[in-house]
């Protein structure tokens, strides 16, 4: 604690004696000040023990002493120090009972201690509490650094809670709440969202600090992160304004949260290069070298259905932008976007930055994998087909769209990026390759209808299913299907029932053999057979299309 009027007059060299404001005596002391001014108020900061002799006072007239004492309580001086047996024997009268009045502690000091020994002792405590907090700060510090080792940023947000005797919470980049501790706050943090969404617009790194709906405690809010954009914010909960020794350990959370959410830029690069390297294997029909490079990166989002999305950015009227964005603000509550989808829309007035912010945001929370690739003046993304990425982005190209309504026709003038994104219909990586044909057509219609996102499944008016009918079509898939039904027919195997698993579950080896009740071994060993019958090799997207359609034209449900 640092020194207060009390410590004082305990101390035993200063043989202080109180002689007005008893009970006000625990109240800190920031400095001691010596001063025969009249007037020493302008030069006062508040906290201060004044230290006179009244050289330049009347102290014995009562008006005037009142005066003095109530300009001093008025600037936030703690206590008055008066030095007996100098300018006076003792304390007149008239100040002892202006100080009574003021409630300002009076102190007597003798002549026999100097000034200067309570100005010392003033600073040594000083001294002694602020390494008190320092060595304190520092083993907080060490205390996270431990907990972010051991418990990842849930344990250092725990260690941090207990250090300042309140609340932590992390949010990422969307202002959505990632780790909360004590497990109660996630409710109390999640009401501050639009106050961290408002910070991250701020240059980083910034800080604020907010007050509860009801004044529940008191906030504050700091961005995590090095970069121009913060990746995440830290909100940190307290009765009362923190001390040096808190202070020290949020500083220590918020490079540690740092160092643990901010990849760093050779390492972002490096993961980029593999995400293109991937998808470029994908593309190219090379799906199991593309798993050998994903390793445990994206290894996950390669066994079971995605959909591929390519974004770009086309030009809009600033004017245009400007009039929705004013649209937005006037809106009702009830037809507004969401919150954390705004926020992301203007994230450094890059849309393809946002869409990746929104996408790998959502990923994260949810515990999936996702690949992000900047492709030029574009962005390719492959995410689960039904997970949180593909929702967010969704839920994303809606919030833009609803912002849109109503402005497009604004007056034209300088122009600025807006989103379209084309969304495939779910593959898996044997198709690809078609995958990204179907994103770019859907790019193609969104563009030209003036969309925000367009779904691959939206753009046909019909079913292409039903020309498969015709005779002709019929005879075609009837002669390309005949070895595998003899072979069928003589026992040796299902080859036909297998194909049409394989195909319908995107080539994904687990899921058809599981529809099959087989062993996936059985299942391969099935697919060699019907490539070797064939002699048509499954890898071709065009043959794999045929026989598609060939089992759909000679099927009977």
């Amino acid at each position: 604690m640092p020194p207060t009027l009390a410590s004082l007059v305990h101390h035993s060299a200063l043989k202080l004696t109180v002689r007005a404001g008893e009970d006000r005596l625990d109240v800190p002391v920031r400095w001691a000040h010596v001063s025969e001014l009249a007037d020493p108020v302008p030069y006062m900061e508040g906290g201060e023990l004044l230290l006179i002799t009244a050289l330049k006072l009347d102290a014995e007239d009562p008006e005037a002493m009142r005066r003095y004492v109530r300009r001093l309580a008025g600037a936030g001086v703690v206590g008055l120090g008066f030095a007996v047996g100098v300018n006076y024997e003792e304390i007149p009268k008239a100040l002892v009972d202006a100080a009574e009045e003021e409630g300002l502690p009076l102190l007597e000091v003798p002549r026999r201690t100097p000034f200067l020994a309570i100005s010392k002792a003033v600073s040594a405590a000083i001294a002694a509490d602020q390494y008190k907090a320092v060595t304190a700060g520092f083993a907080a510090q060490r205390e996270l650094t431990r907990q972010a080792q051991t418990g990842g940023p849930e344990g250092l947000l725990a260690a941090l809670a207990a250090q300042v005797d309140g609340w932590a919470a992390l949010y990422d980049a969307s202002g959505a709440v990632v780790a909360a501790a004590p497990e109660w706050a996630g409710r109390r943090a999640a009401r501050l969202t639009g106050d961290v969404q408002r910070l991250r617009d701020r240059p980083a790194p910034a800080s604020s600090v907010v007050g509860g709906p009801e004044n529940e405690d008191r906030v504050e809010l700091h961005t995590v992160g090095t970069g121009r954009r913060p990746r995440a914010a830290l909100a940190v909960g307290t009765a009362a304004t923190l001390g040096t020794a808190e202070r020290y350990a949020v500083h220590s959370a918020i490079a540690l949260l740092t160092l643990t959410t901010e990849r760093s830029r050779s390492l972002q690069a490096a993961e980029q290069r593999i995400g293109a390297a991937v998808l470029r294997m994908l593309l190219a029909g090379e799906p199991d070298h593309a798993r050998a490079v994903a390793g445990d990166l994206y290894g996950g989002l390669l066994d079971a259905p995605f959909r591929m999305m390519v974004a770009e950015r086309v030009p809009v009227s600033a004017s245009a932008a400007l009039a929705r964005a004013e649209a937005r603000a006037g809106a009702p509550a009830l037809d507004r976007p969401s919150a954390a989808a705004l926020a992301a829309a203007d994230t450094a007035g890059d849309p393809l930055a946002a869409l990746a912010d929104v996408v790998e945001s959502a990923a994260a929370r949810a515990g999936e994998a996702v690949l992000v690739v900047p492709e030029g003046e574009r962005l390719v993304v492959l995410a689960a087909d039904g997970g949180a990425a593909a929702a967010a982005c969704a839920q994303y190209a809606a919030a833009l769209e609803t912002a849109r309504t109503g402005v497009r026709e604004k007056v034209p003038g300088g122009e600025e990026d807006e989103l379209v994104v084309g969304l495939s219909a779910p593959a898996g990586p044997i198709a690809a390759s078609a995958a990204y044909k179907q994103a770019e057509q859907a790019l193609s219609v969104a563009r030209r209808r003036g969309r925000v996102l367009v779904e691959h499944e939206q753009m046909a008016a019909g079913s292409v299913l039903p020309l498969l009918a015709d005779d002709a079509v019929r005879a075609f898939a009837d002669g390309m299907l005949r070895p595998l039904y003899e072979h069928d027919a003589t026992g040796r195997g299902d080859l036909v029932a297998s194909l049409r698993a394989w195909l319908s579950r995107h080539g994904q080896w687990d899921a058809a053999a599981a529809d099959l009740g087989v062993h996936r071994h059985t299942l391969r060993y099935r697919m060699r057979r019907v490539e070797e019958i064939l002699g048509r090799s499954l890898d071709d997207p065009d043959v794999r299309m045929e026989l598609w359609l060939a089992l759909k034209a000679t099927s009977t449900d």
